[in-house]
């Protein structure tokens, strides 16, 4: 069925494509083991508390071991993982394309590692520390943490993961580059994500309103598959290798 719906045509438009922006989700990472914190029918919850409690301002500031710990284990998980085929599909897009943005709902660093040099981290990084006192920002890839929860080096202030929490707004820069690189590309991608979550879910609209060709590759139909103009369903480490170029550039 995949192969099916990649068409000589979709081929072409794909190679033939100047400026790209993917939009990444959990999906995506999911192949490389690591869970979706947020996903299913029912809260994820941790040591009996929803998730949705935990990774809050007001957990960080009330009970710093217990949302430190929680974020702990985040890095643990994710440290064992490794880039998956998508991952590395879209890393090696970058040799084709003029211009190529990565728009990741991901936090877990997996798009860089893989060799993305364009990433716009909507919701940050658990790789990057930010001091809740002076707000140094730094990058932080110690697994174990020596100590929870952690303190600045610099002032002794509380840190936090310099992701975004619940109840907290997309760095407003960072979704400012993301709808410039939306709207003024010719192929976007929509990539292991129902987009659902505002403001990230006003981007396939936005594409699709500048006329670019719009492609879910997702395991089931989204929202997103009303608008886009092919959907292919399945698994991203299977599809998005079956949608590169070749090396040389040409047909």
């Amino acid at each position: 069925m995949i192969y099916e719906r990649i068409t000589e045509e979709l081929k072409e438009r794909f190679r033939e494509a100047w400026a790209v922006a993917v939009l990444t989700g959990a999906g995506v990472s999911v192949e490389s083991g690591v869970p979706t914190f947020r996903g299913g029918g029912s809260a994820p919850v941790w040591k009996g508390l929803p998730v949705e409690k935990i990774a809050t301002l007001e957990m960080l500031r009330t009970d710093p071991v217990t949302f430190w710990q929680w974020y702990a284990y985040r890095r643990e998980v994710i440290e064992e993982a490794e880039p998956n085929p998508a991952h590395r599909a879209i890393a090696a897009w970058e040799r084709h394309f003029e211009r190529l943005t990565v728009i990741t709902q991901n936090v877990d660093g997996l798009h860089q590692r893989a060799g993305s040099r364009n990433v716009l981290e909507l919701h940050g990084s658990l790789w990057r520390v930010r001091c809740m006192r002076c707000g140094l920002k730094s990058e932080d890839r110690r697994v174990p943490l020596p100590e929870i929860p952690p303190h600045c080096p610099a002032c002794g202030g509380l840190l936090r993961p310099d992701v975004v929490l619940f109840g907290e707004a997309v760095p407003e820069d960072i979704f400012s580059q993301a709808v410039a690189a939306t709207a003024t590309c010719d192929l976007f991608l929509v990539v292991g994500t129902s987009a659902v979550v505002y403001p990230a879910a006003a981007l396939p609209v936005l594409a699709k309103q500048n006329r670019a060709l719009v492609i879910e590759v997702n395991p089931e139909a989204t929202p997103v598959t009303e608008i886009a103009d092919v959907t292919l369903l399945g698994r991203a480490g299977e599809i998005l290798p079956l949608l590169s170029p070749p090396e040389n550039g040409t047909g």
